[in-house]
């Protein structure tokens, strides 16, 4: 993990501490979104520090971000797809543009 990127993670996690310290009483929708996204980005962050070939296992993007939908029960991925979010998020478009114009 570079300079940048330890960065970027403790960025992301003191994002995410400072909305949580300064909330008053219950989040409203919006902090709830942020206090997510800081928290997803950190995560993202910390799986890439799986591996030397980064966590996504993608060859185009091995340093990149994690799909947060990869490994939910719930929603699981559709065949084909990897950690990749760049790459899944590629698909899931075009999968959106394709279907659009039928």
């Amino acid at each position: 993990m570079s300079y940048a990127e330890v960065r970027e993670l403790q960025s992301a996690l003191h994002t995410a501490s400072d909305i949580v310290f300064g909330l008053q009483a219950t989040p409203t929708d919006e902090e709830s979104e942020q206090i997510l996204d800081a928290l997803r980005r950190a995560l993202n962050l910390a799986h890439s520090l799986a591996g030397v070939h980064g966590g996504t296992g993608c060859a185009e993007h091995p340093r990149g971000a994690i799909d947060p939908l990869y490994g939910d029960a719930e929603d699981p991925l559709p065949p084909g797809y990897g950690k990749c979010l760049l790459c899944n998020d590629r698909r899931r478009r075009a999968g959106t543009q394709r279907h659009a114009r039928v």
